[in-house]
């Protein structure tokens, strides 16, 4: 936002997408706002301009303003929000902003208030406790948004690499893409594809676009990656083997397609860079790597050799990076392999109505539809919802002959592969 347009809000006031606030606002009550304007079409909180529209200002204290905030959205509200703040000049004095998205996922929010979490919504310019009628409305609308097509507030084209996006759209679906000078026409055709999205007047990187293709998406989204850790027992401990953070976009960059993109499936024992002159990996293909780099038994290319099938391995991760709940904050997916199994640990429970019995016979839910779309394209994910039963359960089964854990638990999905022999 700019200092023109902050003047525009001020002047016009509060309404039913703006809140004015005094920059000591009450953490209760700024927790109240920001859990409703998620519930709602979201909207921006001026702190430092009064209710008449006069600028107070934030003085000295800009920056641990916006730390309180960022408290309070975390602590204060259900689930966890992170809303993006700016400090902006206006005229003598800085008038912070906080800017909470519509179509928020992992609605509906609850602020606390006392001892009690309530639901806030916005009526007009107010805002007031949400009815069970409304709360379950709330949840309703929520249920058909997908995360992954929702902007990410401050993004921009520039944020995401476009030479990833040429061997996406070019050598991948052999389609014309823009020149990587013409800015408008990337726009245009990352909007249209969902990669990014236009709001507002802003055309910002949608969740997808950020995953698959960001320059950093860890810039925006903290929570977007992997921690990979190799251990010598059986349990976690202080100083493990080796360890890992994974970070940047999902997807490798190639030096050209794939020979094998045609064909229907590429073998798992082959890597992309070995099959497609990869030149830099994707988090997918480096958490990959980090695991064959922590199991024994290879013996030329017979897959059977391995500790774990690859299959398997790689069906858990795609699973992991494509289905979490990036609405957690913070925490990433945790790869760990031990003495005696490998585990991938996903924030969030499973999506919609699936249960771990409906996954073993091959339910189909997708939280971040858009990224799986991509993956598939990728040929990381084959249509039929049948990885889970047919390369897991199955796959574990032919190779070691045990069953996989799959456990659901309160805030977490775990795949347990436990290491042959």
């Amino acid at each position: 936002m700019n200092r023109s347009e902050l003047e525009v809000l001020v002047r016009d006031g509060q309404s039913p997408g703006v809140e004015l606030e005094s920059a000591d606002a009450p953490p209760e009550r700024l927790a109240r706002t920001i859990a409703a304007f998620l519930n709602d079409e979201g909207g921006r909180i001026l702190l430092g301009v009064d209710d008449d529209g006069s600028i107070s200002g934030l003085g000295q204290a800009a920056e641990r303003i916006g730390e309180r905030v960022a408290e309070v959205a975390r602590s204060r509200v259900r689930p966890a929000a992170n809303p993006y703040w700016e400090a902006i000049a206006c005229g003598d004095a800085v008038v912070g902003v906080v800017s909470l998205p519509a179509d928020a996922p992992g609605r509906p929010y609850r602020a606390q208030a006392d001892a009690a979490w309530v639901t806030p919504v916005r009526e007009g310019a107010a805002t007031r406790d949400a009815s069970v009628d409304e709360e379950t409305e709330i949840r309703t609308r929520a249920a058909r948004s997908q995360y992954d097509r929702l902007p990410v507030r401050g993004s921009s084209l520039e944020d995401l690499d476009r030479r990833r996006l040429v061997n996406y759209f070019r050598d991948l679906h052999g389609q014309h893409c823009p020149s990587l000078s013409d800015a408008e026409a990337w726009r245009r055709l990352l909007v249209d594809t969902g990669l990014m999205v236009e709001e507002r007047g802003s055309v910002m990187a949608s969740g997808a676009g950020l995953l698959l293709f960001g320059t950093r998406p860890n810039r925006f989204l903290v929570q977007a990656g992997i921690s990979a850790a190799a251990y010598a027992g059986a349990e976690k401990d202080y100083d493990p083997k080796s360890w890992a953070t994974l970070r940047g976009p999902l997807v490798p960059l190639h030096s050209a397609p794939p020979a094998d993109f045609d064909a229907p499936y590429p073998r798992m024992s082959r890597t992309f860079s070995e099959s497609g002159g990869a030149v830099e990996p994707g988090v997918i293909e480096s958490a990959l790597d980090f695991v064959r780099r922590h199991i024994h038994g290879r013996v030329g290319d017979a897959e059977e050799s391995w500790d774990y099938p690859l299959e398997a391995v790689r069906e858990a991760v795609v699973n992991a990076v494509s289905h979490r709940d990036y609405t957690i904050p913070v925490t990433d997916i945790e790869l760990s392999l031990y003495a005696d199994r490998l585990e991938i640990v996903s924030p969030g429970r499973l999506p919609d109505t699936v249960t771990v019995e409906k996954m073993r016979t091959g339910c189909r839910a997708s939280r971040n539809r858009l990224t799986r779309d991509v993956l598939f394209d990728y040929r990381y994910v084959r249509a039929g919802g049948l990885g889970v039963p047919r390369r897991i359960v199955a796959g574990m089964g032919d190779h070691a002959g045990i069953e996989p854990d799959l456990v659901e638990e309160e805030h977490s999905f775990t795949v347990r592969l436990w290491k042959r022999g």
